[in-house]
């Protein structure tokens, strides 16, 4: 699974690896952690780029998954990362581990799910026009881990959850 982060702040003066979410998306990011719950879909690994505003992301989005949300691990090489970045990162996931949710940044989130999804339509599609902030890739694929290559998995689901506006 592919998450981009919830709506930034852009506060003055505030590096942007430092830059927090903004209210909309202090609202919307718990509404990822609920379509996820209700879609069944709990990862076993979490990789989270180190940016402010991807830790805020999921940190507000495990609350809703309770006590079977695991542990972010957070990697510097996943901000500001491109497709085949996050793709190296990917494949290094444990083997026996069956879901990985990533959360990270655009351009590189939608081009990895572009990438991995390779040519289709309907949803597909959907991610090429736009990925929004918060927007939720779900993709399935039967490669392990560290054989995972462009065109490899389907993309099954794209949310783009949203809080009750302020």
């Amino acid at each position: 699974m592919v998450l981009r982060h919830a709506k930034s702040a852009w506060p003055e003066g505030v590096a942007d690896h430092e830059r927090p979410l903004e209210d909309r998306g202090v609202r919307d990011a718990p509404e990822a952690g609920a379509w996820l719950h209700a879609a069944g879909i709990v990862p076993d690994a979490v990789l989270c780029s180190d940016a402010v505003r991807t830790r805020e992301t999921w940190d507000l989005a495990a609350e809703q998954l309770g006590d079977s949300a695991p542990a972010a691990r957070y990697d510097e090489r996943l901000y500001a990362a491109t497709a085949d970045e996050l793709l190296a990162v990917v494949r290094e996931a444990a083997a026996g581990t069956r879901t990985v949710l990533l959360v990270g940044h655009n351009p590189g989130v939608q081009e990895l799910v572009l990438t991995l999804a390779g040519q289709g339509a309907g949803e597909v599609e959907q991610v090429r026009e736009k990925f929004p902030t918060c927007a939720l890739a779900v993709l399935r694929t039967g490669a392990a881990w560290g054989e995972l290559a462009p065109g490899a998995a389907r993309l099954t689901d794209f949310a783009v959850p949203r809080g009750p506006k302020g």
